[in-house]
């Protein structure tokens, strides 16, 4: 219970919010947590520095993780030292902190509240609202709580008002943002609200923020956290049971599933790259990206891993999202989309705030939306191919939308594009590109055969594929180096091209592969275990790509090493996560440090799928292994006794 606290506020307060305002985590240093609408980052020290409300892609609410003097944070944390240690609670996003202080220890519980329809229409349950929890399980300790928000970037002057019954209230715009808790919180010089209040054993002190908009308020009384946190518990636990993966290193698998849901947007079914705008690929540099949007690019990896894994729920959701995306544009699909499948805000640069670590600028929107990347028809179709592939007729909305895919990919494949790595500048013919095309032809023509789609010209997509393919062998291809090239006619490698033998366009053991692998391994892998995207990479500063090393662990698995090649390489690749499991986009090879916008749907992908490869490559070998066993000789002591 949250009795007999001893409180203190005012100037020490603000003394104490000052020295919280000065830390700046490491990017790996952050949690996540969400319910399906939005999600935050909060760091190790208990600080929750990022909160976009009420969808990713809304203005923030807390963005001290792009500039600790603007953004707005809310932290809960010891007003001494304190050795800190976090977890997850098995199976869940729920988040608890420990922090072990000389005269006592207290568990800090973040979560979002979520559950099931029926539960929620039995309680208050608003629909956005975080709960903090901190609760001290021995000894006493001295807490400091600072709550500042900043809605809008920090760009709103909205102001914190007190009431007498129902906490603190901030209006902006038609949204209120409103804070209930358990102890007295006061106006503190530097901003918001603060507190220092000591727990003993027993004691703790609960926290509701919640925001609506255009409508009446829910204002869930604090007696309900607790039920909340059960509920909210075993709503996650009952999601993760429902995978079928048993394969090794089972925990980060179901990690990385969890995050993905916890990315993934409910009432639309879309996946958003990442929660997070402008965290830095490269410290004091300007790649700086919005990923809070839903890319096409990530469409076949994330159907396999959620359709492959038992989720065919959610599975089917992305599909849905995907074909009610693509219909408003196509045939010419975008890069990119809003979770609810319109296009996304114009990119545009928040000079006022001065990004994380000083990265500027900060934007919000993405550009990319506007740039042609071939590669994503192959990857639309995949997805569908691997969602419908039971389904024993499509409807003709369906049949449609891949006859209109089929012309565009056989008008334009020839056509210089952006790529998969999106880069600003100069239009190349890149192999990945066209590997795409070649996929997007060959899976409308697997259609066709199972009889799925009707009235397609599949002499003219069969010499449209056969064309794409001699293209890549020739000039894809380097004679000289005897490897495959990120461009046409070119001379350096790039990380995609492991998609060639993911996408079945050839075998991972042949002996064109197994160059183009050496090559890849001598130019891009700074160590094992990372894996760069291409050779640019290498003098830009940015840092290794969490998912390229999982391509090279699922191009071993596919037969282009052994198993225990493809087994190390995974555990190692596994490894660059932070200690919760995350991974952020790419990885500083000398320091393990985390870069770009975090956590990354992309890496975690990555994880999954590798884990798949790796899980089926096993599953082949296991007979073989049997066997190979049974014809050994039994062991010393058997041959003793005959």
């Amino acid at each position: 219970m949250a009795v007999g606290l001893r409180l203190r506020s005012g100037i020490n307060g603000g003394v104490r919010a000052n020295e919280v305002r000065r830390e700046l985590p490491k990017i790996q240093d952050y949690a996540l947590i969400g319910n399906g609408r939005s999600a935050a980052l909060i760091s190790r020290g208990g600080s929750l520095d990022w909160l976009a409300w009420p969808r990713f892609d809304s203005g923030s609410i807390f963005a001290a993780l792009l500039d600790s003097d603007v953004g707005g944070r809310w932290s809960i944390s010891c007003a001494t030292h304190a050795e800190i240690t976090r977890r997850y609670i098995a199976d869940t996003n729920v988040l608890e902190t420990r922090f072990a202080a000389p005269n006592g220890v207290a568990v800090l519980t973040d979560f979002m509240p979520v559950a099931t329809e029926q539960q929620k229409r039995e309680m208050l349950w608003p629909e956005h609202e975080i709960i903090r929890r901190m609760e001290c399980r021995n000894g006493h300790v001295t807490l400091v709580i600072l709550f500042d928000p900043r809605p809008d970037y920090g760009r709103s002057d909205a102001a914190i008002k007190g009431t007498r019954n129902l906490g603190w209230r901030m209006q902006f715009g038609r949204s209120l943002l409103a804070l209930r808790s358990s102890v007295t919180l006061a106006p503190d010089p530097a901003g918001g609200l603060a507190v220092e209040a000591t727990l003993t054993a027993g004691e703790s002190v609960e926290f509701s923020l919640t925001f609506s908009t255009e409508g009446p308020a829910v204002l869930a009384p604090l007696d309900l956290v607790r039920p909340k946190l059960e509920l909210t518990i075993e709503w996650w636990q009952n999601w993760a049971r429902r995978g079928n993966y048993s394969g090794p290193d089972r925990e980060e698998v179901v990690r990385s599933l969890l995050v993905l849901k916890a990315l993934s947007y409910a009432p639309s079914g879309a996946i958003v790259a990442a929660p997070t705008t402008s965290l830095p690929e490269r410290l004091g540099g300007s790649l700086n990206w919005d990923y809070r949007f839903a890319w096409l690019r990530d469409a076949a990896y994330t159907v396999r891993a959620l359709a492959g894994l038992g989720y065919s729920e959610d599975a089917h959701a992305f599909v849905s999202w995907l074909l009610h995306s693509t219909r408003l544009t196509r045939p010419e699909l975008r890069v990119l989309y809003d979770v609810y499948g319109r296009t996304a805000p114009a990119e545009k640069e928040l000079a006022h705030l001065r990004g994380y670590a000083n990265s500027a600028p900060v934007r919000i929107g993405n550009g990319a939306q506007h740039q042609l990347q071939l590669d994503v028809y192959g990857e639309v179709l995949e997805a569908v191919s691997f969602s419908l592939r039971e389904e024993k007729e499509l409807d003709r909305e369906t049949q449609k939308m891949l006859r209109q895919i089929g012309d565009y990919v056989c008008e334009h494949w020839r056509q210089p594009d952006s790529g998969i790595w999106e880069p600003r500048g100069e239009l190349q013919h890149y192999t990945h590109s066209r590997l795409l095309c070649w996929v997007a032809l060959d899976r409308l023509l697997q259609f066709h055969e199972r009889g799925q789609l009707d009235c397609v010209e599949t002499e003219r997509l069969s010499r449209e594929r056969e064309l794409i393919r001699n293209e890549i062998t020739e000039l894809g291809w380097n004679a000289e180096l005897q490897t495959y090239t990120q461009i046409f006619g070119g001379d350096t490698v790039d990380a995609s091209l492991f998609f060639l033998a993911l996408y079945e366009f050839e075998q991972a053991s042949s002996a064109r592969m197994q160059q183009t692998y050496r090559r890849i391994r001598e130019k891009l892998v700074p160590r094992p275990g990372l894996v760069y995207r291409n050779e640019e990479s290498l003098t830009s500063g940015e840092g290794a790509f969490a998912v390229c090393s999982f391509w090279e662990v699922d191009f071993l698995a596919r037969g282009g090493g052994s198993l225990e090649e493809a087994r190390a390489a995974f555990r190692r690749a596994a490894a660059h996560a932070n200690d919760l499991g995350l991974f952020a986009e790419e990885i500083v090879p000398k320091n393990g440090d985390a870069l770009g916008n975090f956590p990354q749907a992309y890496s975690h992908l990555g994880m999954v799928n590798a884990a798949m490869s790796l899980g089926q490559r096993e599953e082949e070998e296991r007979p073989h292994l049997a066997s190979r066993i049974s014809a050994r000789p039994r062991s010393g002591r058997a041959r003793v006794q005959t």
